[in-house]
């Protein structure tokens, strides 16, 4: 039995019409678009929905989230990424998160992430103290009830934190460093055996809806033959590798401090940039990293609302595209934007970048959100092929908008209203694969209510190992301040952020 979705208005995003909003009927079977165009097939038992008074859109792809983030939503403000890390990534006290908790943190991500929108998550998931098979197994699980397309990571740290910035150490006490210097880690041998096993475990998961993927921290956190090592496996797998890269000024010192160049020169010179990489943030590039990314046919996903939160400064929007790097957009984690819902990235993209010049011409266009947020999204998770855009022979992961709200009234250009007013308020389905996981702002494939109510139930006892934690590693504030502020101040030949008092 297909779906035929007759006269709506809609966004292709290809080749042809982009994000213009033509009047189009689509007809699905099999959880594929089969047909789209002037008119289709309709045949007996197919269900046929009024496509009149809707904009159908293809699903948003989050290119760039941290699911497990989700608890400590709402905790911090006003902490630069060093120091916010310091509590939401503790480098002390953490204890093993139990599988049943980890998929109930999933699945509500999940629900909140469908219900704005995204049909696609990229969720770099990293557990504390580390991760293993139990946890990773209840994230395919959640998103597997939902209903929802991601990739799914093993996140990795492989060197000890305080060792990840440059100067902090010398500045804590000694038992501390030792300490920390004494936490076991994984070997580059012991996280790709893992994610070897990992690519086995999930493979074909949902009919291939849910993947694996790669995704070494960041090369300041990495060692050489873990960050190369994951490139040649992401290769071999055709899957993503996941890497956060110059997101701060102070990525921007290590990269000098560590060797002697950017950091994404590192990586050009160890063997760990292809075109299954894909970096997170990407604010303190310079020309000549941007040229060599574009060498490497290597994406970025932009995560314009955490940048603001955290303070890290403003990608290099224009240069990116001027150089032909293609964008993904994310939301990051829930506890640097305090959110996961997309349209909000959407909105902040298309605003951020039109005070970064005078020449407006030169600004961001809510065709280059929409590209970035799908088509952008999909290519930098390795899904281009299935996703990203609605063309017969491609998933039928789509968003339908009722245009009779206050959002879309009066109707001038969609586009643009989809970018600038709409907020989420006026999606009625979302559909993944055919299958419709969003029906009138209710998900269908799991108790929302439920998942709520457990919630509740077992919060104190989070919030207050949160408490805990986060008591435990004042002990590094300082430390960090100071290292943040002598950063800060220092010359990277890169201008993103004007930093606190005495920063270049």
């Amino acid at each position: 039995m297909a779906i035929v979705i007759r006269d709506a208005e809609v966004i292709t995003m290809d080749v042809r019409t982009g994000s213009t909003p033509v009047t189009r009927s689509i007809r699905i079977e099999d959880g594929v678009v089969a047909e789209l165009g002037a008119t289709v097939r309709v045949q007996d038992g197919d269900t046929v929905v009024n496509g009149r008074d809707r904009l159908v859109c293809p699903g948003f792809v989050n290119a760039h989230t941290h699911s497990w983030e989700y608890l400590a939503k709402g905790r911090y403000d006003n902490l630069p990424l060093e120091l916010w890390m310091l509590y939401s990534y503790p480098i002390l006290g953490g204890k093993p998160l139990p599988p049943d908790l980890v998929r109930l943190r999933s699945l509500l991500f999940a629900v909140e992430s469908v219900r704005s929108g995204v049909t696609t998550l990229v969720d770099d998931v990293l557990e504390t103290p580390s991760q293993d098979f139990a946890q990773l197994d209840a994230v395919f699980d959640a998103y597997d009830a939902v209903g929802v397309r991601a990739n799914i990571s093993g996140h990795v740290i492989n060197r000890p934190f305080i060792d990840t910035v440059p100067y902090a150490a010398e500045w804590l006490p000694s038992d501390v460093v030792d300490q920390v210097r004494a936490t076991p880690l994984l070997s580059a041998a012991d996280y790709l055996d893992f994610s070897q096993e990992a690519f086995r475990r999930y493979a074909g998961r949902a009919d291939g809806r849910l993947r694996y993927m790669l995704a070494p921290s960041g090369p300041q956190r990495c060692t050489d033959d873990l960050l190369a090592g994951a490139t040649e496996l992401a290769l071999a797998h055709d899957a993503e590798c996941h890497v956060h890269v110059l997101e701060t000024k102070t990525q921007a010192v290590t990269g000098r401090e560590f060797y002697g160049t950017t950091l994404v020169e590192h990586l050009r010179r160890i063997g760990a940039l292809s075109a299954n990489t894909t970096l997170a943030h990407g604010i303190w590039t310079t020309d000549s990293d941007i040229a060599t990314l574009a060498e490497y046919d290597v994406c970025v996903s932009h995560n314009p609302v955490s940048n603001l939160k955290l303070g890290s400064g403003i990608a290099p929007w224009r240069r990116y595209h001027d150089a032909g790097v293609t964008l993904g957009l994310g939301s990051d984690g829930c506890s640097s934007s305090d959110t996961p819902r997309l349209p909000e990235v959407l909105k902040a993209a298309a605003l951020l970048h039109k005070v970064t010049e005078p020449d407006h011409t030169a600004w961001s266009t809510a065709d280059e959100v929409l590209r970035a947020a799908t088509l952008g999204g999909a290519r930098s998770a390795r899904l281009h092929t299935d996703i990203g855009s609605l063309e017969p022979g491609k998933k039928a992961d789509l968003l339908v908008y009722d245009l009779n709200t206050l959002a879309f009234t009066p109707r001038n250009r969609l586009d643009l209203q989809l970018v600038y007013s709409e907020n989420g308020s006026s999606l009625r389905q979302v559909m993944v694969g055919g299958e419709i996981v969003v029906d009138d702002g209710r998900v269908t494939t799991v108790d929302e209510e439920a998942l709520l109510a457990e919630l509740r139930d077992r919060l104190p006892g989070i919030q207050a190992e949160q408490d805990r934690v986060e008591s435990r590693n004042t002990v590094f504030h300082e430390a960090f301040e100071r290292m943040y502020r002598t950063c800060a101040a220092e010359d990277v030949g890169v201008h993103r952020w004007s930093g606190p008092p005495g920063a270049s």
